[in-house]
């Protein structure tokens, strides 16, 4: 882990706010030594993956990150459902269900946990 910059975790409301104050708590979380470099494609993953929790998930919605030194920064987003997410089929004129295809595009890797209280979906973003 980074010596400069400790896990953070935050419990997220349930409601259409949650992705606006997950990314203002991923802006105050961030590594100032390593992360600035992924903040902006972060900041988008974690409003796919918080929307997506309140939409089908379960309450609790937390959101955890960390700093992996100069492995990059991992955000965390788990939710009381054991509903495991999966991606969609879209065509051009859908406007959502894109979701899972942009973490799995943008982030250097990503995956789904189980838990003892439903699930834990996560990527990794590394600097270039």
């Amino acid at each position: 882990m980074c010596p400069a910059t400790a896990d953070l975790q935050i419990t997220l409301p349930v409601d259409r706010a949650a992705s606006s104050l997950a990314r203002r708590f991923l802006v105050a979380a961030k590594c100032p030594v390593h992360q600035a470099v992924v903040l902006d494609e972060a900041l988008l993953l974690v409003s796919e993956l918080v929307t997506n929790a309140v939409r089908y998930g379960a309450p609790p919605i937390t959101l955890r990150v960390s700093c992996n030194g100069s492995e990059g920064m991992e955000v965390r987003v788990s939710d009381g459902s054991d509903r495991l997410p999966k991606p969609r089929d879209t065509s051009a004129s859908d406007e959502s269900g894109r979701g899972l295809l942009l973490v799995d595009t943008l982030s250097s890797r990503w995956g789904v946990d189980s838990t003892l209280a439903g699930k834990e979906v996560w990527f990794a973003l590394r600097p270039e």
